[in-house]
């Protein structure tokens, strides 16, 4: 575990009637303003371990890179919570493009989007992979027992790219869209295929999830809380499998079941 992410400070606890001085671990937050072609396009505020990840996941994430290989040069000042991005596209962001809201259409149907770059980026599912009962709740349990920084703090969301046999790789930060953002600039940075891939996390399914996955490629989200109806109809719609509240050997599946072996 990075020991930046982590601080220990001294608190009060009360117990049993006796209030006791001690220490407790807490997790970090740490602002990042990214610097794009010269211009301020965002501040995340994260867990800061895998910020070049976070960053590259972000910026795909968003529409304005779609492989690696277009950032012509990446820094990071870390004493001044700055990201320097320079894309082999001189081009000046038009920050409407990332900001307005629009309404695309998917299947004949309606579909919400928050942003206009999210009919672009938000990809329809086409694996036709499968999970056993079994594969689901091993690998939630293998995720939440195997993030350090949760278990010493409780404050972090976790995320993990999987296989439908075992847990690839796990990112953890207090935001639970950086969590996706690290895993999916983790998958650029390393060329890895996700189209039979699935995502394991946390929090719950909220649309602003829901779409983070369906941009990364996966085609089945698991998650240990619960969705939203938002979520729901654009999993439908986007041809993923919505898996929630994951915990006590039960799970509820919610769209395209048929990825779930009987």
């Amino acid at each position: 575990m990075d020991k930046r992410t982590t601080a220990v400070r001294d608190i009060y606890r009360y117990e049993k009637g006796v209030l006791t001085k001690t220490a407790d671990r807490m997790v970090s937050e740490y602002p990042l303003t990214v610097m794009v072609n010269g211009q301020e396009f965002v501040t995340l505020v994260c867990t800061p371990d895998h910020l070049e990840e976070l960053v590259i996941g972000f910026l795909a994430s968003e529409g304005v890179i779609r492989f690696e290989k277009e950032i012509k040069s990446f820094t990071i000042d870390e004493s001044l919570g700055f990201a320097y991005v320079e894309l082999t596209n001189p081009g000046v962001l038009e920050q409407k493009d990332y900001t307005k809201r629009v309404i695309g259409s998917c299947c004949g149907k309606g579909r919400h989007f928050y942003f206009q770059q999210d009919v672009k980026t938000a990809k329809t599912a086409v694996s036709r992979i499968t999970i056993t009962p079994e594969t689901c709740l091993r690998l939630m349990k293998e995720m939440q027992s195997g993030s350090g920084t949760f278990q010493e703090t409780g404050g972090v969301h976790n995320a993990a790219l999987c296989d439908t046999e075992k847990l690839l790789f796990m990112r953890t930060d207090i935001g639970r869209h950086n969590a996706l953002d690290k895993l999916y600039g983790c998958c650029l940075k390393n060329g890895m295929p996700v189209r039979d891939k699935l995502i394991v996390f946390s929090g719950r399914i909220s649309s602003e999830v829901l779409l983070k996955a369906a941009k990364i490629g996966v085609s089945i989200v698991i998650s240990k809380s619960a969705p939203t109806e938002l979520a729901l109809q654009m999993a439908e719609e986007l041809n993923i499998t919505a898996i929630g509240f994951v915990r006590n050997g039960s799970f509820n599946v919610y769209t395209h079941p048929e990825r779930v072996e009987q």
